[in-house]
């Protein structure tokens, strides 16, 4: 698999992050899909990567951890022969009122999120570096700019992805000289994948597309579509940016 272009993805099982893996899949490419405990659908988007020709494994584990993102870097390498592409997709959405907020509750969200990115990134970039066309893609989520009286909040989750995208944009500018760009996709709301769970009451969630110009939800698909351009070799002129895709939601 030396001359492979591997490609690690976290949060990999469902939604977005398999929607990236779909993507991605071709012949030529080794694909390293992670799920933090979902082993039974990470399998079986790694079989439909398979089925489009590329090579696929399956590494557990939880990001909050600090050990997981060297460990999922290493599994890469060990595996594929090398490190060309970081999709850091993991994460998850808490709604707490700030008032109801815990230390715990903020951590968690801080430790998935933030740190699961720092982390990650940092164990990338000397494996990176020198390769063909390498590049970083962190999820960050609209959570991050919409503060409406309108439109549900998430601050946990809203403090973490405005980190991540502090650190694409300052990993952007540390990582130029090698070659290897960052940059972040912002979804909007983003249709989930049947039976999981979702974050928001149904009701409410129509409501709220009223802020949605184009009067929908985005589809996984569509998000792992600009996820797969900044990590193609056509974006190379592109770093420490931050791509909204999110049906023009009014901030």
């Amino acid at each position: 698999m030396a001359d492979a272009r591997v490609i690690l993805v976290t949060g990999a099982a469902s939604g977005i992050g398999a929607a990236v893996v779909r993507r991605m899949a071709a012949p030529g490419v080794a694909l390293l899909v992670h799920t933090r405990k979902n082993r039974d659908q990470a399998e079986a988007v790694a079989a439909e990567a398979r089925a489009a020709g590329a090579s696929a494994e399956v590494v557990l584990g939880d990001l909050a951890t600090p050990d997981t993102a060297t460990h999922l870097v290493e599994q890469a390498v060990a595996r594929f022969g090398g490190l060309d592409v970081v999709v850091s997709n993991a994460g998850f959405a808490d709604r707490t009122r700030i008032a109801a907020m815990s230390d715990t509750d903020y951590a968690r969200s801080d430790d998935a999120i933030a740190w699961g990115f720092l982390r990650l990134a940092r164990a990338a970039a000397p494996h990176l570096q020198g390769r063909a066309n390498a590049r970083i893609v962190a999820v960050s989520s609209f959570v991050a700019h919409s503060f409406r009286t309108d439109v549900t909040l998430f601050p946990a989750s809203a403090a973490a992805k405005a980190a991540v995208e502090a650190l694409v944009k300052a990993l952007a500018i540390e990582l130029a000289p090698h070659a290897v760009t960052v940059n972040a996709v912002v979804p909007g709301f983003i249709r989930k994948d049947a039976g999981a769970h979702v974050a928001m009451d149904p009701a409410k969630l129509a409501k709220q597309m009223e802020s949605v110009p184009l009067g929908r939800q985005g589809l996984p698909a569509e998000v792992a579509a600009a996820i797969g351009f900044l990590a193609s070799p056509e974006a190379g002129y592109i770093t420490g940016q931050c791509l909204h895709v999110n049906g023009g939601l009014v901030m």
